[in-house]
C-alpha cells in the first residue's frame, strides 16, 4: 500500500494542476493500493470544495466509496504520537493530518508517499529517523 497525501488527491482531482498528468500516470502504472488517513480526507474535502467546489468534493467521497484507496482509523492510541509529532515540528508547522501520515508510515513499516508537498515530505521522519519516499515527484519538482 502506497500513502496518499492531500496534495495527491488534489492534482488528481484538477486537471490544470501542473501534477495533474504524474498523478494519472503514476495511477495508471501502477498496481498497489492506496491507503490514507480519515484526518487527510477532512482536509482533502475541506480544500477541494474550496477550490473547486461541490461537485469536487463528492467526486472524491464517491472515489473513496468505491475503493480508491484503503482508509487507516486514527485511535485514540495514537493520539500521544500525534502530540509529540506536532510538538517536534512545531517549526514548520505539522498539523494533524500530517502527524497522521507519519503514524500511518510507522504502522505500515514505510514510509513511500505520493505528495506534492516536498517540504514536509523532506522534512518529516517515520520511526523518528526514517525519510519519506515520495514516489509522486521523485527528483523533487514541487513548488517550494
Amino acid at each position: 500500500m502506497i500513502i496518499a497525501d492531500t496534495g495527491f488527491w488534489l492534482v488528481l482531482a484538477n486537471r490544470r494542476d501542473r501534477h495533474h498528468a504524474a498523478a494519472r500516470a503514476w495511477l495508471a502504472g501502477s498496481d498497489e493500493g492506496l491507503v490514507c488517513t480519515w484526518p487527510v480526507v477532512t482536509e482533502c474535502c475541506h480544500l477541494l470544495l474550496a477550490r473547486l467546489g461541490a461537485h469536487a468534493q463528492n467526486s472524491f467521497v464517491a472515489s473513496l466509496r468505491q475503493g480508491a484507496c484503503e482508509l487507516f482509523a486514527v485511535g485514540r492510541e495514537h493520539l500521544p504520537r500525534a502530540e509529540r509529532l506536532m510538538r517536534d515540528y512545531a517549526d514548520l508547522p505539522m498539523d494533524f493530518a500530517d502527524a497522521s501520515l507519519v503514524i500511518l508510515a510507522e504502522s505500515l513499516g514505510h514510509g513511500r508517499i505520493l505528495s506534492t508537498d516536498e517540504r514536509d515530505v523532506r522534512a518529516y521522519r517515520w520511526q523518528r529517523h526514517e525519510p519519506f519516499q515520495n514516489l509522486l515527484l521523485p527528483d523533487g519538482s514541487a513548488e517550494a
